[in-house]
């Protein structure tokens, strides 16, 4: 796998305090990488040093192979950014904004390329609109098509569904899959919520306290934990009596009227739907739903310890 982001022994220190903590941070070609940790964590500190708005107290930071350092230019100019809330000429149009972002950047860009970009992030029929007239989610769009203008290599999103409704945050995931599936870019994503992640993202990594907690796919990650399984029964009483002398008793999270919560193993969830049947119970649905947010709080409470 290709490597476009590579970030060892990274840190920012402001007088006592220690932003970013010898962070290390690998993302591949084709990557959503879920960049998560609380609030101070540390993770927009990382992201203006990857964009060289800040500098690190020491360690390294290499994209598309290249030093940071020394091939700022060469490397800024593949990358689109969202960093925090993007401003714009309030008084000029959304195509106007897109047009003068455009010549500051040196990109000739066409007014055909202009109206594909505003129409991806839904805010064609408003091209003409001065951005005054914007809501906060309409703003955040016409950022995320200022980052896109320049067709990059690399996308990186700081909060882009910040001020968006659930039907907008929608859109943007779904922008996010086709930037990734149909146009082949790596996108670096860091976000508050927390199922949106868990639905784009391919590999994530944890921060806390500007320290990598942990990194990996999001696969392997979320299938080492247990998962909530609700088991809906005929009988709960009867349900809760037969695993009252098993090991299912400590597993069992809640019981409501008609349906049992379990913290499950993927390989146990087959013999306790087994222990039910044999014990004359019926088990009318089993649902077994893994949280990104429970493993997350999980996580990051640990690394308080």
């Amino acid at each position: 796998m290709v490597k476009v982001i590579e970030v060892k022994s990274l840190t920012k220190k402001y007088k006592n305090l220690t932003a970013v903590d010898n962070l290390e941070l690998d993302v591949y070609k084709g990557d959503v990488f879920g960049f998560l940790g609380p609030n101070g964590a540390g993770k927009s500190t990382t992201i203006r040093m990857m964009l060289s708005l800040i500098k690190p107290t020491k360690g390294s930071i290499e994209i598309f192979g290249m030093p940071l350092k020394k091939k700022r230019y060469e490397i800024l100019s593949r990358i689109g950014a969202i960093v925090e809330k993007p401003d714009f000429y309030l008084y000029l149009s959304a195509y106007k904004n897109l047009e003068i972002l455009g010549k500051l950047s040196n990109t000739n860009v066409s007014r055909k390329r202009i109206m594909e970009i505003l129409e991806m992030v839904g805010l064609e029929k408003r091209h003409t609109s001065k951005v005054k007239t914007f809501s906060h989610g309409m703003k955040q769009r016409l950022g995320l098509a200022q980052a896109l203008l320049h067709d990059p290599e690399l996308i990186i999103l700081d909060e882009p569904t910040t001020g968006l409704d659930p039907q907008g945050i929608k859109e943007i995931r779904d922008l996010i899959l086709y930037l990734s599936r149909d146009k082949g870019k790596t996108i670096l994503l860091s976000s508050h919520i927390l199922k949106e992640v868990q639905i784009i993202a391919t590999r994530m990594i944890i921060i806390n306290r500007g320290k990598t907690i942990v990194q990996g796919t999001v696969d392997e990650l979320m299938n080492s934990e247990k998962m909530k399984v609700k088991v809906e029964v005929d009988d709960v009483q009867k349900a809760k009596s037969c695993i009252e002398l098993t090991m299912w008793k400590n597993n069992l999270l809640s019981a409501g009227s008609n349906e049992l919560e379990f913290k499950l193993d993927n390989h146990e969830i087959a013999i306790l739907n087994k222990h039910f049947v044999e014990s004359g119970i019926e088990v009318h649905s089993l649902v077994p739903t893994r949280s990104l947010e429970d493993y997350f709080l999980r996580i990051t409470e640990e690394s308080e310890l």
